[in-house]
This record gives structure tokens, C-alpha cells and sequence, in this order.
């Protein structure tokens, strides 16, 4: 948070802590936005893999329909890595080697609560519309 706040003069909200499966972290957003920096502090072997030292590990996007969303970035070679729908959340990350990160597909109905937690007077954001071209 320290070296984007002074490199690019990015101003953060609180961080949170949150739990997923076995694993706590810490999250905090940019305040600023869309779009959205998101910084995940979290012990390795979880979703978000080596975490031994800072990288960067996907960007994130909102979807009409996350099934269709995982169906279709599987089908185009996309493997997905994680899935949060067993743990109660609505999220995938999916691998992408072109850009050797991921794809993290959000659940549409997320949005509301994201807004009310990191961006009280946000409005909606875009969605990619599955099985629209």
C-alpha cells in the first residue's frame, strides 16, 4: 500500500480481514475507482498460490452469469485454478498464460455488497454479458 500510495498516488480504503476455506488474509481496495487496485495479503498454498513475495495475480471482472463465464474461459483453453462457490463465495479465477496471471470472474449479484463495503457511493459498474458477442 505504502510504495503505490507514494509511486502512483493511490489512496487506499481500510483493509479488512476475511476468511476463505482454510485460509485468512487481509484485502484492501483502492479508493479510487473503477477500476479497482485490489492487494491481498494471504499465507502461500491458498487461492492466490505463491505468496512469498509481491506479484501480480489477476484482474478482475464482473459476469452476468458466473457458470456460463467458467464454461466459457474453460472452453477457450482458460483452465480454471479456484473456485469460490464451495466456500459460499461467488468467484473463479481462471489461468491465462498469454498474460501468466488469471482471470477472476465475479458473480453480477456480488456488486451490491462490494459497492456498500469499499465504495459507499459508487455506482454500478459494467458486466460482461455472457453469451452475448
Amino acid at each position: 500500500m505504502r510504495d503505490l500510495a507514494s509511486a502512483a498516488a493511490i489512496t487506499w480504503r481500510e483493509p479488512a480481514q476475511g476468511q476463505i476455506g482454510e485460509w485468512d488474509y487481509h484485502i484492501v481496495f483502492s479508493a479510487d475507482g473503477p477500476a479497482f487496485i485490489e492487494l491481498i495479503q494471504a499465507p502461500a498454498g491458498g487461492p492466490w498460490g505463491d505468496t512469498t513475495r509481491p506479484r501480480f495475480h489477476h484482474l478482475g471482472y464482473w459476469t452476468s452469469d458466473l457458470a456460463a463465464g467458467t464454461t466459457r474461459l474453460t472452453g477457450s483453453g482458460f483452465p480454471e485454478t479456484f473456485s469460490g462457490c464451495p466456500y459460499g463465495r461467488s468467484f473463479a479465477y481462471h489461468h491465462l498464460d498469454s498474460i501468466g496471471a488469471h482471470i477472476e470472474l465475479v458473480d453480477l449479484s456480488r456488486q451490491p455488497s462490494f459497492l456498500e463495503t469499499w465504495q459507499p457511493d459508487g455506482t454500478p459498474m459494467p458486466a460482461i454479458i455472457e453469451g452475448s458477442k
